[in-house]
């Protein structure tokens, strides 16, 4: 196909065809395109919905849930099993994590550890996210962090949050309101 000078704006070969030339643009305009993934394809949001007291260095296995306020997954959505999250699709993906403490004792620091795997097995920790609860009782810490993780496999690329406190604090937790929370959003093709 050409265009009206007489310049290929088509082309075929080796099975690979090419539309326009470099720095050529584009426009589809009033067209229904199909076959063509655009934009993002994945995106997620869980959160505790109650209130977790914290001694230590423990994985969060309870009270997630997926935010339903406001809020619509878009894909297929993460899976959760006793904190584990396990990818919907292959790809490169932005996890944003965050969380609000409230200090149950004099307590220096509070924070979440976001883990990976990519074997299904063995975990390495991949962001610390801290905040510092003052040295007395009755006082809030926020904190955040965020990671980008590339997904291969779906089977053995998983991740979980750690509740990181050397005194007891609770993380708060609310089923309407995104206090300690985790978000996936797909950037792209791995």
């Amino acid at each position: 196909i050409q265009d009206t000078a007489g310049n290929n704006i088509i082309n075929e070969s080796s099975d690979t065809i090419t539309i326009g030339a470099s720095g050529d643009t584009i426009a589809l305009a009033g067209t229904t395109v199909t076959g063509i993934t655009q934009g993002i394809t994945q995106a997620d949001e869980w959160r505790l919905s109650a209130n977790l007291s914290n001694n230590g260095t423990n994985t969060i296995t309870a009270n997630w849930e997926r935010n339903d306020t406001n809020f619509s997954y878009i894909g297929n959505g993460m899976t959760e099993s006793s904190g584990i999250f396990t990818f919907p699709q292959t790809g490169i993906y932005n996890i944003f994590i965050r969380g609000i403490t409230y200090a149950d004792n004099a307590v220096a620091y509070s924070g979440l550890y976001l883990q990976q795997t990519t074997d299904n097995s063995t975990y390495t920790t991949r962001v610390y996210a801290f905040g510092g609860n003052a040295s007395s009782v009755g006082y809030y810490a926020g904190f955040s962090g965020s990671a980008i993780f590339d997904v291969t496999n779906t089977t053995t690329h998983k991740v979980k949050l750690i509740a990181a406190s050397p005194s007891t604090v609770t993380f708060q937790g609310n089923t309407a309101i995104n206090t300690t929370a985790i978000t996936f959003v797909r950037l792209g093709d791995t």
